[in-house]
């Protein structure tokens, strides 16, 4: 088809007979469509949604709206049915091609859910499923809505008319929509995100990791506003001030780099505030910290902490969003409020000189998240989900 990208199809169709006996249900079949891959938050947690789930359930279908750059192709889970629908603004005429074409997908391959991420995704795809007749259109929510608009939160009460049910990854994600959209309530779950905590099964220990060097500590988080990244520099200039040793290592990319290094600079922590660029291997990033932050300004459920929590590292975070949800102040972590330097400095500062402290609270996350975050268990949380619309 032209425009389409249909590629690792090993669909096949079971014939029926007349008079012949009733045949086990077959896997329902999800379509998940997303603008592209990447390697942040919400796109991890679906991949590794599609690679686990199990496949006599569900049937995963892949549906990218744009998904042509070098690194959305790089991430394309290869046992998938993949469509790359090559679409751009979707006030472009082109894009009405585009939405035929998905249309007569669906209908084609008998999809029975369509789960759409992001806005520009949810937009387009709750109302052509829809008129392709899906049985069941489901968007999601994994943020707090800290960037939503006007007009975002009017459109979005315009798509709910056609949505059959919405997905939260945390009560602060559910509470925002029932606010900015106002669903009916009984239609928003929550399904919270889970870790693979196999990934840091190896690392060594909180009191493993120190060795003789100055103490370390460490972000993994895009370059973005949101992030807080400018409050945690502001932090490390008044710990510096304060004669503490310490190196603090960045792990991400996004559009603030040159604005954070300025600072960096004009702070005088050049060599001491590193922007370590995008980061591959998560598990050996942590692996050599003391203590892990977030300093974001909104949140949903972040994946980072959860990493930080099953690494067992020290974790201070802001209080925002589902993040009091996860850690428990002073007993798994250290909370502080969102844009207050002074008191993550105050934070960290415990962290690095209380290590018997730093250490408990290190061991205590690691437990919770083992018993309550798993990726295995955020699998069984789907799977029971698409169990109850396969029995709807």
């Amino acid at each position: 088809m032209p425009g389409l990208t249909l590629e690792h199809s090993q669909l096949e169709r079971t014939p029926r007979f007349a008079g012949a006996p009733p045949t086990p249900r077959r896997p329902l079949r999800v379509c998940y469509l997303i603008d592209e891959l990447a390697t942040a938050g919400t796109e991890t947690q679906l991949l590794a949604l599609i690679r686990r789930v199990d496949r006599r359930k569900v049937q995963p279908y892949l549906c990218l709206l744009r998904g042509d750059s070098p690194l959305s192709r790089a991430l394309e889970p290869p046992d998938v049915a993949t469509v790359r629908l090559g679409a751009g603004s979707l006030l472009s005429p082109r894009t009405l091609v585009r939405a035929a074409h998905f249309v007569r997908f669906l209908r084609r391959e008998r999809i029975d859910v369509v789960q759409a991420y992001f806005p520009d995704s949810t937009y387009f795809g709750v109302p052509l499923a829809w008129l392709a007749g899906v049985p069941h259109r489901v968007r999601t929510r994994n943020n707090s809505g800290h960037a939503t608009t006007p007009l975002h939160r009017r459109l979005g009460r315009l798509v709910n008319r056609l949505t059959t049910c919405t997905l939260a990854n945390c009560g602060a994600a559910r509470e925002s929509l029932l606010r900015d959209e106002r669903p009916d309530p009984e239609t928003v779950y929550v399904l919270e995100n889970g870790v693979d905590l196999e990934r840091f099964k190896s690392i060594p220990t909180f009191e493993e990791a120190r060795a003789n060097r100055p103490p370390r500590i460490g972000v993994v988080a895009n370059l973005r506003r949101v992030k807080g990244l400018d409050v945690l520099i502001r932090a490390a200039a008044s710990l510096a001030v304060r004669q503490h040793r310490f190196l603090i290592g960045i792990a991400g990319e996004g559009d603030e780099r040159a604005a954070l290094q300025r600072q960096i600079d004009v702070a005088g922590l050049t060599g001491r505030v590193l922007l370590r660029g995008g980061c591959d291997d998560v598990a050996d990033f942590l692996s050599r910290l003391d203590v892990a932050v977030l300093c974001s300004r909104a949140e949903g459920l972040p994946n980072a902490v959860l990493e930080y929590m099953a690494a067992g590292r020290a974790v201070v975070a802001t209080r925002v969003g589902a993040v009091p949800e996860l850690i428990e102040d002073a007993a798994t972590g250290l909370l502080v409020p969102p844009d207050d330097p002074g008191a993550l400095a105050d934070a960290l500062e415990r962290m690095l000189t209380d290590r018997p402290f730093a250490a408990s609270c290190a061991a205590a996350a690691r437990e919770r998240v083992a018993a309550h975050y798993s990726r295995a268990a955020m699998i069984r949380r789907f799977e029971d989900f698409y169990d109850s619309l396969s029995r709807s």
